[in-house]
């Protein structure tokens, strides 16, 4: 008889350590993993399918109840069994509405724990064979998805451009809708990890080191926002970057694409190999600008390059922190670029520096704001239903045209 594979979730090893000990003498039973956080609970369970997750409800970074949603949502056959020292009726009621199937508290026998367990993977198996679908349940298939890029890039720092990065990316996250991936592309002061709060344990530069680039190695790598959004950081110190090449971006952006439905990359406000790695792989290049005379300057001339990479087709242009205050308005900008401003983003500076400072997305933090009012609005846009057209018109069957620009720094003086 098959036995019941269960995922050890809590952040104290210690812990984990005396739940196994509790569970290693049920002969039905196996413990195939653990996890110390919510993040790496998601990725272990997506990677290992166990039939029961017993949650920890107190965990930092993310806890049980967020993990529980999110995985009720990402690998639906795993039951979660919710772990507390907390018996409150508010507490079991959050965990339910999350989709756990049951609620334990600390501390408790072995009699205790398998039970529970026996009884929540008994219900599940009657349910899944009531629909049908014990075979699917078995032996899940992940199914491939349509991992649309979408490249961020501007001409200079302080536009604000990863601070919309990040606040697109947590948007289409916390849905709970999609699966969003966040790749940091400025390899030597990327500051994605700190608007997520974020700490990373490894980084885009330590897949680079592995024997082989596959998705398996990308996703050890990978941490998990609250919004359920993964993240792919900068290396933490700038000389880290010189093991990141395009070749390496070229083959992540590929590995990744049937495991998420948006790819969101952050570019450093720089062409140049990577960048243009970037730009090959999106359907769409996000142009950020402001209306400072300076930035106006310098993006007439990145949309002069854009149209020279066969690229204008895929720019959309965004006006962050318009406001009359500023002296110039979208009609101004667009006279100026001889091009249409797609997304005007209101200036929030007041909320927006504060949401940096905290480590919390102004889409979450401040969500009234006029600024991600705007963010809303490009989410909107993004997961309208596309014609059949459109899906073919940026199939990565065009070949790559990165590695014809490699001199470009030179002929622009970088």
């Amino acid at each position: 008889m098959k036995k019941i594979s269960v995922l050890i979730v809590d952040d104290i090893s210690e812990t984990r350590e005396s739940i196994r000990r509790l569970l290693q003498f049920e002969s039905d039973i196996k413990v195939i993993g653990e996890a110390g956080s919510g993040s790496e609970a998601i990725r272990l369970a997506e990677e290992l399918h166990p039939d029961i997750v017993l949650m920890d409800i107190n965990m930092p970074e993310m806890d049980g109840i967020r993990a529980t949603e999110l995985l009720t949502l990402r690998v639906p056959a795993s039951a979660v069994i919710i772990m507390s020292v907390q018996g409150e009726q508010a507490y079991l009621r959050r965990a339910m509405m999350a989709g756990a199937r049951e609620y334990i508290i600390k501390p408790f026998t072995s009699d205790e724990l398998a039970g529970a367990i026996a009884k929540v993977h008994e219900i599940e198996e009657r349910k899944r064979q009531a629909l049908g679908a014990s075979a699917q349940a078995a032996a899940p298939v992940s199914q491939p998805r349509s991992g649309r890029v979408l490249s961020f890039f501007s001409t200079k720092g302080g536009v604000g451009k990863t601070t919309l990065a990040v606040n697109l990316a947590v948007s289409l996250a916390a849905t709970g809708k999609w699966r969003v991936l966040l790749v940091d592309l400025n390899l030597q002061f990327g500051d994605v990890a700190v608007f997520l709060n974020l700490t990373p344990k490894r980084t885009i530069a330590d897949i680079t080191q592995a024997s082989s680039l596959n998705y398996a190695e990308i996703q050890s790598c990978l941490l998990t926002h609250s919004s359920g959004l993964q993240v792919l950081t900068a290396p933490t110190r700038p000389e880290y970057a010189e093991l990141v090449t395009a070749e390496h971006i070229d083959k992540i952006l590929t590995e990744v694409k049937p495991h998420f439905d948006f790819i969101i990359c952050d570019n450093i406000s720089r062409f140049e190999d990577i960048s243009l790695v970037s730009f090959d792989a999106a359907e769409q290049i996000w142009l950020v600008v402001s209306t400072d005379i300076p930035t106006l300057k310098n993006t007439k001339l990145s949309l002069e390059v854009l149209d020279g990479l066969h690229h204008s087709d895929k720019v959309r242009l965004i006006l962050n922190r318009s406001g009359k205050e500023m002296g110039l308005d979208m009609q101004d900008v667009e006279k100026a670029l001889n091009f249409r401003v797609s997304y005007e983003i209101p200036s929030d500076g007041r909320n927006l520096v504060a949401a940096v400072n905290k480590g919390v997305p102004f889409v979450s933090g401040h969500p009234g704001s006029k600024a991600a009012e705007g963010i809303r609005k490009m989410v909107e846009d993004l997961t309208l239903p596309r014609p059949a057209q459109d899906i073919a018109k940026f199939s990565p069957q065009q070949p790559s045209l990165w590695h014809y620009f490699r001199g470009i720094g030179k002929v622009f003086g970088f």
